[in-house]
């Protein structure tokens, strides 16, 4: 299945949630997409809740089927919890971190401001959305005028969103830096990995 690009709201309204960030629930239509209107849910197999909860996730950051696939692969052969250590490779990725710095807007506007070259990392321009952050890299925005006027807007409107601690942001200089990795208190709390690794898991 390829990256998703239909209507954001109707994702917002069938999980109940903002997914995305340029787009917030305003609760005008509070019942589940569709032209019949309002209707009862259907019992909600374990099946289905496993599908949901992997779908919700990888609408949130933007992925491919294959690349959420792939991720959770390598989350898997390593030792320790693994849906802790899947949403750790979700949260570490560029373009993740771009947007908990706030020099984007939302993770679909920072995957932009990657791929269009505005991003560096420890000196070099790095254009690869999914690239992985490592503990101790500098993560900072061109020194090109558009670049940087791009990254005050969005900081001056994610005023509201603060930096997460495991990220440290020198608003001056237009640089953040990944101190450490996250822990999973600091990771979203509306998502149930444990449902994703036992659907990937039948």
């Amino acid at each position: 299945m390829s990256r998703y690009t239909g209507p954001v709201t109707r994702l917002n309204r069938r999980f109940g949630q903002p997914l995305f960030a340029e787009k917030k629930s305003n609760g005008h239509k509070p019942y589940l997409p569709g032209q019949h209107g309002p209707r009862l849910r259907r019992r909600v197999s374990d099946y289905s809740m496993g599908l949901n909860e992997k779908q919700k996730l990888r609408f949130m950051f933007g992925l491919t089927e294959k690349q959420f696939r792939l991720t959770f692969e390598r989350a898997k052969r390593i030792p320790g919890v693994t849906g802790e250590i899947f949403m750790r490779f979700l949260e570490m990725r560029l373009d993740n971190v771009v947007y908990s710095l706030g020099f984007a807007r939302s993770r679909k506007a920072a995957r932009q401001f990657v791929t269009h070259g505005h991003i560096k990392v420890n000196g070099r321009k790095v254009d690869i959305p999914s690239y992985e952050c490592s503990e101790g890299d500098v993560v900072e925005v061109s020194e090109r005028s558009s670049s940087r006027q791009l990254a005050q807007h969005c900081m001056e409107d994610s005023t509201a969103r603060a930096v997460p601690a495991w990220l440290e942001r020198d608003d001056a200089s237009f640089k953040g830096t990944v101190s450490r990795a996250p822990i999973r208190d600091e990771m979203d709390k509306t998502i149930n990995e444990q449902l994703i690794v036992e659907f990937y898991s039948r």
